[in-house]
């Protein structure tokens, strides 16, 4: 059976941000690239009468029976804790976890550099205000460091809006799991082996934070872009590839 590399976007984004970086990544994949829609977002959104909780083992659960046993999961942000959940609920299905600017922990504590609460708070209140502004604000502040911030909220913009929106309960309750989902224990015993590719300046996914990875998994595979910030996909194309293929 035809290996199969899984792409996981992050919150309030959809598959179709993997598009700029989809043909180099089939040239240097010997199988099959996908990109999902995680469930609730983009083309994965449920009909009215069927409803839908986008809790963390909800989302698995339906994820888990869309992939081939043995994928490789990249998961960019929201998309990495996700793929962490799946490789040890299902591990059957996953042989590899690649994190993209994604930790096991997003939260901000005593022990551990994360977005501060207050943050999240706020994106959880402006949600209810106007979440079309919320996601640019989001936007924003994946880009912040690049230097070609302006040109990646731009190009971010324009992929997320080829699928439908995403409801403010999907977004509210992913914010609910980038504010309270712990998968520290788990990363540290998952059975697969893990990759990384951070961006230095990332102002979500503090440097900090990867000493703390390290601490957990001393045999982490990390690579940092120096020059990238949270979105290394966009910003710094050709050295995002030849990180994830030295990784493959």
């Amino acid at each position: 059976m035809q290996k199969q590399l899984v792409l996981l976007h992050g919150w309030g984004m959809n598959r179709e941000v993997w598009e700029l970086v989809r043909p180099e990544l089939n040239f240097i994949f010997d199988g099959e690239v996908r990109a999902l829609d995680l469930p609730g977002y983009g083309h994965a959104q449920p009909t009215e009468s069927e409803g839908f909780h986008s809790d963390l083992p909800t989302m698995a659960k339906q994820l888990a029976e869309q992939l081939q046993d043995g994928s490789i999961l990249v998961g960019w942000s929201l998309g990495g804790l996700v793929a962490l959940y799946l490789a040890h609920f299902y591990p059957h299905k996953v042989s590899k976890v690649i994190l993209v600017a994604s930790t096991p922990f997003f939260s901000h504590s005593s022990n551990w550099p994360g977005i501060k609460n207050a943050v999240l708070e706020q994106f959880n209140q402006q949600l209810v205000e106007n979440s079309n502004k919320t996601i640019e604000r989001f936007l924003a502040i994946q880009a912040m460091g690049s230097e070609s911030a302006r040109q990646d909220i731009k190009q971010l913009k324009a992929l997320i809006k080829k699928a439908p929106s995403t409801s403010e309960q999907v977004l509210k309750q992913g914010l609910e799991i980038l504010e309270y989902q712990d998968l520290r224990q788990e990363f540290a015993h998952l059975k697969q082996p893990i990759g990384a590719i951070f961006g230095r300046l990332d102002a979500l996914v503090p440097y900090k934070a990867i000493e703390q990875m390290q601490r957990l998994r001393p045999h982490l595979d990390i690579e940092v872009l120096d020059k990238a910030s949270h979105a290394p996909f966009i910003s710094h194309k050709d050295e995002f590839v030849a990180a994830l293929k030295a990784m493959l």
